[in-house]
């Protein structure tokens, strides 16, 4: 009996030591730090993460230059695009770098630029309407940013034949904009802000940041999968979770108060 209830309480501390694995990370890629840490002076729209950053204050300030030495991106491949526009990629690319709540996103990416990547990070429902909003009427020539550019300058142009459109006909609904741009590594949540369900793009610091508790609750879900073809509702009673040793341990989830007062489900 000691020696199940041993094995139990190793388990037990196996899971949480992956799920906390998953939280406040920096991801391998071309920008980030190693370790997410303070950094007083994170450029404008990227000033949110100063308390705890995965990017430093030249990449944060790189992330508002027009051709910045980040990826040499040129947003302006199809005439100017509206500032109203561009501040919603700006913050994008800031979350991209600075964020160390998108752990349990991060797969490995097979590029020349980076070992990790984002995927399907479900961003907040008014973020990604806001920014289909604000860009309707800016023009591009591609759906996918990722890939198919023409690099011949060293600076991304519109493949050859390709018509420069309104967003609004690229991309007819916000989620084709959130899902499709970046090849999947947002996906169009259902959520709202505040929900503690979603990652924000866009958030007050003074408040605290809201994507802390978002990383917990999914960094949990990723401990204890549904099986195949079930989603598990927030708090649904108990995670199951086949051990090593044929053990299956139920572990009673009961919610916390996070930071902020805003109830999260974790272990009691």
């Amino acid at each position: 009996g000691m020696a199940l209830g041993l094995s139990l309480g190793l388990s037990l501390l196996a899971l949480l030591a992956a799920e906390e694995s998953l939280l406040n990370v920096c991801m391998d890629a071309k920008h980030h730090k190693r370790q997410p840490g303070p950094e007083g002076q994170l450029h404008d729209q990227c000033s949110p993460w100063k308390d705890n950053a995965c990017c430093t204050a030249n990449t944060s300030s790189e992330a508002h230059k027009d051709q910045s030495y980040l990826y040499n991106f040129n947003w302006n491949h199809c005439g100017l695009m509206p500032p109203k526009c561009k501040r919603h990629f700006i913050q994008d690319t800031c979350l991209y770098e600075c964020s160390p709540n998108l752990g349990p996103w991060i797969e490995q990416a097979e590029s020349s630029w980076r070992r990790q990547r984002i995927l399907h990070v479900p961003l907040c429902r008014e973020d990604c309407q806001q920014w289909w909003e604000d860009c309707r009427d800016a023009l591009t020539c591609k759906e996918n940013w990722h890939q198919g550019w023409n690099w011949a300058t060293g600076r991304n142009r519109c493949p050859w034949g390709s018509m420069c459109r309104p967003f609004s006909q690229v991309f007819p609904r916000p989620k084709d904009l959130c899902e499709k741009i970046w090849s999947s590594s947002f996906s169009y949540s259902p959520e709202r802000r505040g929900s503690g369900r979603c990652i924000q793009m866009w958030f007050d610091p003074a408040q605290g940041n809201p994507n802390e508790a978002v990383a917990r609750f999914y960094a949990g879900r990723r401990r204890s999968p549904p099986a195949q073809g079930e989603d598990v509702a927030p708090g649904s009673g108990g995670a199951v979770r086949a051990l090593p040793g044929s053990v299956v341990l139920l572990l009673p989830l009961a919610p916390l108060l996070l930071p902020g007062g805003a109830p999260g489900w974790g272990f009691l």
